[in-house]
């Protein structure tokens, strides 16, 4: 069986001191996305399970499969809960959902993964790179998404782990144990980035030669200033500056790897707030927040 190192681990949690049967009202969300989806249930506006598992092929099936897998051994049924919200990009495959935006979901996720405080949401995805400003009251203030080709390059920081053969849950820590950040690879799409990544690993392509974490370091690298490109737009720019508003918190799956975490906590010159789950749920609780 071959070993999939981009793929991050498949989750499952319920709570142990909520009680479902005695909630007044039990809502889901389901974020079906291209390389993963999530199911979040709350109880009276608690999270009470949530589990996250890899996409595959059929989005319909995925979505069935992650609630199945949320409710697990609880003894609750999808005719326990009242309402069902459903985002993301395969979210119009959940059965018997109301269809959300993802800026919505992931604003008011964010805002219960955070906290009140969370001024400014950056949502990294697999194809996607949102920055959300939020106003006090969970309304949407503004918000930007990427608009060039080939996305954000989250979903091909996976087949660079296939690459390399170094598990997702590693490359992060690997890209950071350099001397000194090596200069991007090409910023514009993947199809240049991908291939100038790999010729990395070949003698002489460079005057200076990149060891492993040098090479991770320079594609990370490349992912945070795509990501860069789109905050920017979010804020005034100050002579090169991006100004953020008040305190940010990073939601999606690639808010798990502090090789880009870190650099983007860098290039910005924030600490970003610590989220009280993973906050590559953030979507699938603000769908169900707002079922």
């Amino acid at each position: 069986m071959t070993h999939e190192f981009g793929k991050w681990p498949e989750s499952c949690w319920q709570s142990d001191t909520i009680d479902w049967k005695k909630a007044a009202k039990i809502t889901a969300g389901v974020d079906v996305g291209t390389t993963s989806s999530q199911a979040a249930i709350m109880c009276d506006g608690e999270l009470f399970a949530y589990a996250n598992i890899a996409t595959g092929y059929d989005f319909k099936l995925a979505a069935k499969v992650v609630l199945e897998k949320a409710m697990g051994s609880t003894g609750m049924t999808a005719k326990d809960i009242s309402g069902i919200v459903a985002t993301g990009f395969g979210g119009k495959n959940v059965e018997g959902a109301t269809g959300l935006d993802e800026i919505q979901c992931h604003g008011k996720g964010a805002r219960y993964i955070f906290g009140k405080e969370v001024k400014t949401v950056i949502d990294l995805g697999a194809q996607t790179v949102k920055a959300i400003k939020l106003y006090d009251w969970d309304r949407i203030g503004d918000f930007k998404t990427n608009d060039k080709c080939a996305t954000g390059f989250g979903r091909n920081i996976e087949t660079m782990c296939d690459i390399f053969q170094i598990p997702i849950t590693e490359i992060g820590e690997k890209s950071l144990d350099v001397e000194q950040d090596p200069e991007p690879s090409s910023t514009t799409c993947y199809n240049f980035a991908d291939p100038e990544a790999v010729n990395l690993m070949r003698p002489g392509f460079r005057e200076k030669e990149y060891n492993s974490n040098e090479i991770l370091a320079s594609y990370l690298f490349t992912v945070v200033w795509r990501a860069m490109s789109t905050i920017g737009k979010i804020s005034p720019l100050d002579i090169g500056d991006i100004k953020l508003e008040g305190e940010v918190g990073f939601t999606g799956g690639l808010a798990k790897n502090v090789g880009i975490t870190k650099r983007l906590e860098r290039e910005l010159k924030i600490t970003t707030l610590e989220p009280k789950c993973d906050p590559i749920l953030a979507g699938a609780v603000g769908a169900a927040l707002l079922a």
